[in-house]
């Protein structure tokens, strides 16, 4: 694979059971590039380590008077120079290679997960964990693709001269073939620790990213409320935590890098100690000990790719595994899906907590828990947790499929689910762009643009955008900034409503759509919405009266359960728990009605008219 045909048709399913597994199916699928490295490291190293051989041999032709030998010893340098440069510059090309192309797997692995699962991501990982994930944590895990080639091929090289020198002189090369692995193996014992204490400076980095992504979301609130200090000295302490495990790290890799200074410095005085004493006795010769002393010194060389490769896995293995955790997240609706892709009709019903949504018509939820309402919406998009975990809904698991007309979203393909039932959640994301490119979205073509805006009642919103735009003379070209952040709260969400009534989907939920917008722009909004989708199913999470009264079928949700259905004007009476939530009436607000009704001999009061005027009897009767 070239960095020139990325991104990859197919990325592959990855092996996602844990960290260290992520990594090894992260090399199996770059085997070519693999090897093209190993062969160019192989060339380098070992021209590297024929130097030596060939500054023995030019001493000992010096010493023994032979201009031929030293000839042929200076041609032999010459080309292991050029093997050297060529080996070297081919090897930094696919390693790096090697690492671009794993990153860029890995983004698109995730790209991809992220799509899939949709809102469901953020509420089972921190939104600073994926941004992690998809930033850093992507970068060290191509640098310990990158790595393994050059260490097979130093390992390789250091096996290979070891060999050699107990060929070459037995005396010496016993010596450096056992003190080389000792060397390479004498931080082993440091390396759980530094890993550690690298992991916990992932940890606490990640805490302060998450902290510094939701001050920055919700600036403008900061700012209103004066809380920009309390957040700062949060994210202040935060840092300097960061900071103090990013110490404790540094220290015991520089220990580790001190002793890969220190045990080389070691050999190489007892092999020359060794060395001269032999020498003395005339049992080596001159050249053979600059040979091997050279060979000796040239080895610290490759034996360096040990610690870059053991501080790669160090680094790499959380990311892995942070990576292999978000890529291990599965939905309940199958993405392949095992009909065809035909975009159903009919009701909407969810199994787990009885709701139904009749085809065409206007249904209002009420759910006393926001939380609960949220995910409420995002099961009946199929915007569900893992097969088998709990949700707040009868706790009954996510593989109890949500139906549209007889057919369960689990057996669709995810595009045709997705195209049959869209869910707008309490907080939509505004891409930036311009008005234009933010409202060009995948739709039936029967909803326009102009007509979704007025029916969100943006008008006032294209005003704003074209006095703030002055390069615009058509509003809808006006550029909108990243999340919509230069709108007020009740901008974006009409932006947002018009956008989702555009796609005019089957089926559209919406989740509180209107909490950011002030009374008399929300019933314009509620008649407007109404009549845009007459004849399909509309779904609305809200607790707004103006909302309420305009729905055809209201259902109270209660504990994961309907409790009750009906229209708003008939549950605001007969439904106290409906009433608590749609009015904010207290229990001592609604016992104190209850026993109001009581003394009226338990007749029903048709509106609040009703009950002043009887109240207004009983205190002149009194």
């Amino acid at each position: 694979m070239q960095i020139q045909d990325l991104p990859y048709p197919d990325p592959g399913v990855p092996d996602a059971r844990s960290g260290s597994r992520f990594l090894w199916w992260l090399g199996r699928n770059q085997l070519g590039g693999q090897f093209k490295a190993l062969a160019w490291g192989l060339l380098h190293f070992l021209a590297v380590s024929a130097l030596p051989f060939c500054v023995g041999l030019a001493v000992q032709a010096v010493v023994d008077h032979s201009g031929t030998r030293l000839a042929l010893t200076g041609a032999l340098m010459v080309l292991c120079g050029v093997c050297i440069a060529l080996g070297d510059t081919m090897l930094h090309r696919t390693a790096v290679t090697n690492w671009i192309t794993a990153a860029a797997r890995v983004q698109q692995l995730l790209a991809r997960r992220t799509a899939l699962l949709g809102s469901a991501l953020t509420r089972r990982v921190a939104a600073g964990e994926v941004v992690a994930v998809s930033t850093g944590d992507v970068e060290k895990i191509g640098w310990f693709v990158e790595g393994m080639s050059r260490f097979t091929a130093a390992a390789v090289t250091v096996v290979l001269v070891c060999v050699a020198l107990v060929v070459y002189q037995p005396a010496l090369g016993v010596i450096v073939a056992v003190g080389v692995p000792v060397l390479a193996v004498s931080v082993l014992p440091l390396l759980p620790r530094a890993t550690r204490r690298a992991d916990f400076q992932r940890e606490k980095a990640g805490r302060a990213t998450e902290l510094a992504s939701d001050t920055v979301a919700g600036l403008r609130v900061l700012r209103g409320i004066g809380g920009e200090e309390l957040f700062l000295d949060r994210y202040r302490r935060a840092s300097q935590e960061v900071r103090r495990a990013a110490v404790r790290s540094a220290r015991m890799w520089a220990l580790i890098s001190a002793i890969q200074v220190l045990l080389p410095g070691l050999l190489m005085i007892a092999v020359v100690w060794r060395g001269v004493h032999l020498a003395r006795d005339g049992r080596i010769t001159v050249g053979e000990l600059v040979t091997v002393y050279s060979a000796v010194m040239l080895l610290a060389y490759p034996l360096r790719h040990f610690e870059e490769i053991a501080m790669a896995y160090s680094f790499s293995r959380p990311s892995a595994r942070r990576a292999a955790r978000i890529l291990s997240l599965e939905r309940a609706m199958d993405s392949a899906g095992s009909l065809a892709a035909d975009i159903p009709g009919g009701d909407l019903y969810d199994p787990a907590t009885g709701l139904l949504a009749p085809a065409g018509r206007l249904t209002a939820v009420v759910c006393g828990d926001p939380d609960a309402a949220g995910l409420l919406a995002e099961r009946l998009g199929g915007h569900a947790g893992e097969p088998g975990e709990e949700v707040p809904v009868r706790g009954a698991p996510t593989s109890n499929s949500v139906v549209l007309g007889g057919v369960p979203l689990d057996e669709l393909p995810l595009e045709c689910a997705r195209t049959a039932v869209l869910v707008q959640d309490k907080d939509p994301v505004l891409l930036s762009g311009s008005l234009r490119e933010l409202l060009d979205v995948p739709a039936s073509g029967l909803v326009s643009a102009e007509a979704a805006l007025s029916a969100a009642q943006c008008g006032d919103v294209l005003d704003a955008l074209a006095q703030g735009s002055l390069d615009a003379e058509d509003p809808m070209d006006a550029r909108i900034t990243e999340r919509g952040r230069s709108l007020s709260g009740g901008q974006r969400q009409r932006l947002a409503l018009a956008r989702s009534l555009i796609t005019d989907p089957e089926v559209l939920v919406l989740d509180e759509p209107t909490s950011a917008v002030d009374s008399h722009t929300e019933a314009r909004i509620a008649d407007e919405v109404r009549s845009l989708r007459a004849g399909r199913t509309t779904v609305i999470f809200t607790s707004s009266p103006l909302l309420l009264d305009q729905a055809d079928r209201v259902v109270l949700v209660h504990d994961g359960e309907v409790v009750a259905v009906g229209v708003h004007r008939e549950l605001v009476h007969s439904e106290p728990r409906y009433r608590a939530v749609v009015t904010r009436e207290t229990e001592e607000e609604s016992a104190v009605q209850a026993a109001e009704r009581t003394a009226l001999g338990g007749v029903p009061l048709e509106d609040a008219a009703v009950l002043d005027g009887v109240l207004e009897e009983i205190e002149e009767t009194a």
